[in-house]
């Protein structure tokens, strides 16, 4: 019987745990097909002022390894200035720097997930550096929309 409960406590406490970790990522799925949904995400992130500053082919390696994929990219995003000036204040930063978002193509559709700006501020302490990753934050949800408005 205790390890009935012990197994029952453990799933709820899962399940509560589960969504927090969920918020550290923003997710979009779109209709578009894979090139289209490319080239939505490329033009919304410089409209919002950004610069793609590599894209990383994934699907190529991975295929490489024997593994069935279809398209699989990482796109880096960023403004040099602020992604400098914050690796150059922490340099901690570095290893998450520029931001990424992958987008992939998954039966059909093709999804794009990046992480949340707001786990960087959550890094910090400096109030007025936090709020650019506000504005990274709300910069993403808008490039998201953009995404998700475009298969309209």
């Amino acid at each position: 019987m205790r390890k009935m409960y012990q197994y029952v406590l453990s799933l709820v406490l899962f399940c509560i745990v589960t969504p927090l970790f969920a918020s550290d990522l923003l997710m979009v799925r779109t209709q578009q097909n894979f090139p289209e949904a490319m080239l939505t995400l490329q033009t919304s992130i410089k409209e919002h002022g950004y610069e793609i500053t590599r894209v990383q082919r994934i699907d190529i390696g991975l295929t490489g390894m024997g593994y069935k994929t279809d398209k699989y990219r990482v796109v880096f995003v960023g403004k040099p200035d602020e992604i400098q000036y914050l690796v150059n204040k922490y340099p901690v930063f570095a290893a998450y720097m520029p931001p990424q978002i992958s987008i992939f193509a998954e039966q059909g559709e093709t999804v794009l997930i990046t992480a949340n700006p707001k786990i960087y501020a959550e890094m910090i302490d400096d109030e007025a550096d936090k709020v650019l990753f506000h504005r990274w934050e709300s910069d993403v949800y808008s490039v998201f929309d953009d995404i998700r408005n475009a298969e309209d």
